[in-house]
């Protein structure tokens, strides 16, 4: 991984930060407004660093919405996800009320701030847990970990809260240095559309064609297919808590 570069705030208007700020293009006014939203929430510096690369610059993730870098704001470090410019919506105002809704299940990294181009969160110390699982060999630690994912699925879906892109779990799942769990990016999640929250994890975790579903077979034995699809059934037909635990106990 590349080492972080710290930029100072007044020395984003420089290329290749700008183009960066203002993804994927920018102009001398767009660049100007933006530096001056961020002064006004405090922000004295960003930091570009992390495992994906933009304009061969390190970032800590870049989607359909946003880019996302560290930022040096009121003396402390947080999670800065900035708007493109050829993005879909004109703000971040519901993945902010999103993600509010899911801080108070104590769900997804905390929410600072927001306006127009800029959201700010807590910043997660940790690796994507595809990545996480590469490194881990010890068995409860990894069922620890796991099961406090499903559980956080649990309560978004009680709280009929879709996340929407679980089943793309590999970006949206972070554990942390000291091996806590989080879901993160809210930027399509619902409280409109029917809740796949548990459905969706399972199904990345246990019955895809990812990473985490070879390695997670060799810890706990590959699934049968047909058993965990009756499960999965018997769950949505019937969303309550012994169902839910017996999903996970087939599971882990």
């Amino acid at each position: 991984m590349k080492p972080p570069i710290t930029v100072p705030l007044e020395s984003l208007i420089e290329e290749p930060y700008a183009s960066i700020v203002c993804y994927p293009r920018t102009n001398p006014t767009e660049i100007q407004k933006r530096i001056e939203e961020l002064r006004q929430h405090g922000v004295s510096a960003v930091e570009f660093v992390g495992k994906t690369n933009v304009s061969n610059i390190p970032v800590l993730g870049k989607g359909y919405v946003g880019v996302v870098v560290v930022a040096y704001m009121k003396g402390q470090k947080v999670a800065l996800k900035m708007r493109r410019i050829d993005a879909d919506r004109l703000d971040f105002n519901h993945e902010a009320e999103m993600m509010q809704k899911a801080n108070a299940i104590g769900v997804g990294p905390k929410f600072i701030a927001v306006s127009n181009n800029f959201l700010f969160s807590q910043l997660i110390d940790g690796d994507l847990l595809e990545d996480w699982l590469e490194t881990q060999r010890d068995k409860t630690l990894i069922r620890k970990v796991l099961v406090n994912i499903l559980e956080q699925c649990w309560s978004l879906d009680e709280a009929g809260l879709d996340h929407g892109e679980l089943s793309k779990a590999p970006k949206h799942l972070i554990v942390d240095k000291e091996n806590r769990t989080f879901i993160v990016d809210f930027e399509t999640a619902s409280i409109v559309r029917k809740v796949i929250n548990v459905t969706s994890v399972c199904q990345f975790l246990f019955m895809g064609n990812s990473r985490a579903t070879k390695m997670l077979g060799e810890v706990f034995g590959v699934k049968q297919k047909s058993e965990l699809i009756a499960a999965l059934k018997n769950f949505k037909k019937n969303t309550n808590r012994k169902n839910f635990e017996g999903l996970l106990e087939m599971c882990l």
